[in-house]
């Protein structure tokens, strides 16, 4: 899982340089009615870090083995195709603090590293879960898949940054 695991650190790495000038009042800023905040949008990442790790872990623990074949998940940096967030990780209204959601960042990356330590890709790739678009993906792709997600949402961060 190294190659996996240096790149979900990597768009880390670039999405937190992004946004480490911007002041809070700035990550706050609705610019565009009905659309996230850059926090709400760095919210968004975390909770949706936070949920896979925790699906990857319970489907690995109890999911049944099946073959399912490698899905184009880089697709996932594709904006042309808008994709509706689930409920559990939509993001909250409230204002956070740059410092807030590091910390909340880091939390969730630790826990998805420290599992993926206690695991093997291997047994990753017996099982999957589903997506909605991708269908059925295998576990060891959701780690990049994760990346890929941030990568997506490093564009619309880009593109709101530009209208601040």
């Amino acid at each position: 899982m190294d190659k996996e695991i240096k790149l979900i650190e990597e768009i880390r790495s670039d999405l937190m340089n992004k946004v480490s000038d911007l002041t809070n009042d700035d990550l706050n800023k609705r610019i565009i009615e009905d659309r996230w905040t850059i926090m709400q949008v760095l919210d968004h990442l975390y909770l949706m870090e936070r949920s896979l790790t925790k699906a990857i872990q319970s489907t690995l623990a109890k999911g049944e083995d099946q073959e399912v074949s490698s899905k184009p998940i880089h697709y996932t940096v594709d904006r042309s195709t808008k994709v509706d967030a689930p409920p559990f990780v939509v993001p909250t209204d409230e204002s956070l603090t740059l410092q807030e959601m590091k910390e909340k960042l880091e939390a969730s990356r630790k826990d998805l590293l420290t599992f993926l330590e206690t695991t093997n890709k291997e047994a990753l790739q017996k099982k999957a879960y589903p997506h909605p678009i991708f269908g059925l993906i295998r576990l060891d792709e959701w780690v990049p898949f994760i990346g890929y997600h941030e990568k997506r949402h490093l564009e619309q961060i880009e593109e709101i940054k530009a209208k601040l």
